[in-house]
């Protein structure tokens, strides 16, 4: 089968970009699992949406480096960006939106536009609280203000490739299930930007450095906590319910120096918003 979105959108303050973007899923990969055709609306709003939940909608909170982390976090969907040293317990997604705008043609700040993307440049939180007058980290700035609608279409990017791949991990006996989750969440106005809300803010639940004592916290979990239709009809406030016993469970399994706890209100009501956006997209 054949997933095509086609977005149109400005850039900067001279020239249309039309981007197509298409995601080609083989019926055996993806089970039957398929994005409906998206409009340019619904993609920047759901960008907007995004940008609410991890920035408050407000273009300081662009650039972020959490107390307690080691790594940035940039742009709308606060993407992760590590220093070239130091562990990397998540997926650092950055680097991934950087070559998506490359191919988009997406003029990039000259520091940045190599291959392979450099990594963070500040080695620690102070390094980049002390850098604010660094000319790379204004022109950084810059860069994520003008290009909100490039880093929408990316977010919606990652969902397309993240629906076959989390199948792909699922032992066959339960890709029907799976699958059955992913379209019931699909079929209703706001699923997608549910779906990929979830994906750009706690990850797919396939690789290793998304579990803490081998339980996951992603969509992948998500989806498996997620009972019948039979059991539970309203398929966003069953979406919430499972994804808050998710997190509450990675927050018992978290190692205690990170002090996950301070962080679980503010997830669960980011889950918790899901109910009220039902009818937005």
């Amino acid at each position: 089968m054949k997933l095509k979105i086609s977005i149109l959108y400005l850039t900067g303050f001279i020239f249309n970009l039309f981007l197509v973007l298409a995601v080609s899923l083989t019926a055996a990969s993806a089970e039957g699992v398929s994005l409906r055709q998206l409009s340019q609306q619904e993609i920047q709003q759901i960008g907007r949406m995004v940008f609410e939940n991890e920035c408050a909608s407000k273009d300081k909170n662009l650039i972020v480096w959490n107390e307690g982390e080691n790594f940035m976090s940039l742009g709308i969907g606060h993407f992760i960006w590590y220093p070239a040293r130091g562990k990397r317990p998540f997926i650092g997604s950055f680097a991934k939106l950087i070559e998506y705008a490359m191919v988009s043609g997406e003029k990039i700040p000259a520091w940045l536009d190599k291959k392979p993307v450099p990594a963070c440049p500040w080695g620690s939180r102070n390094s980049f609280l002390n850098a604010q007058s660094d000319r790379r980290l204004i022109e950084l700035k810059e860069f994520l203000i003008r290009t909100k609608s490039i880093q929408a279409a990316f977010i919606i990017k990652r969902l397309a490739e993240a629906l076959p791949l989390i199948l792909q991990h699922v032992p066959e006996g339960g890709r029907e299930k799976i699958a059955f989750q992913m379209n019931r969440l699909i079929s209703v106005p706001s699923g997608v930007y549910i779906l990929a809300d979830y994906v750009n803010f706690k990850g797919l639940g396939i690789t290793p450095s998304e579990y803490y004592k081998g339980k996951g916290w992603g969509l992948l979990q998500v989806l498996e906590g997620m009972r019948d239709k039979s059991e539970a009809p309203y398929a966003v406030r069953e979406f919430v319910r499972s994804a808050n016993l998710v997190l509450e469970e990675r927050v018992k399994n978290s190692p205690s120096g990170r002090n996950e706890q301070k962080w679980l209100p503010g997830w669960q009501k980011r889950v918790n918003s899901y109910i009220n956006r039902k009818k937005e997209v």
